[in-house]
């Protein structure tokens, strides 16, 4: 699958975005920077993240290590909301099991 590239210099400019800034998320690992032929590009897979960086670095003032901060946490949270449905989903799978199999019987049967 092959993603389409927005050239940085002009999504700054409409954006009224510093281009260090995208330049300072890329030292931090939080975008990836394409170059091709000179030219600076950004992956649109990445437009929802950087939307989300600008509003912490603009309107809320929050430094890029402070941005690299809570990209992790949210990475974090992800992840145990994910290991929690799955959690869910095996006590639910056991409940049923259980429902069929009751431990009472097989407890009975061992005695």
């Amino acid at each position: 699958m092959e993603s389409e590239l927005i050239i940085i210099r002009e999504y700054c400019e409409k954006s009224h975005i510093e281009p260090d800034f995208l330049l300072s998320l890329e030292e931090g690992g939080l975008i990836d920077i394409q170059r091709i032929d000179g030219e600076q590009y950004l992956l649109t897979t990445q437009l929802s993240e950087l939307e989300k960086y600008c509003h912490f670095y603009y309107d809320l003032s929050i430094n890029i290590e402070g941005i690299d901060v809570i990209h992790n946490l949210l990475e974090r949270i992800e992840a145990l909301q994910k290991e929690v449905t799955q959690l869910h989903k095996h006590l639910h799978s056991f409940r049923n099991y259980e429902k069929m199999f009751p431990l009472e019987d097989i407890e009975s049967k061992t005695i």
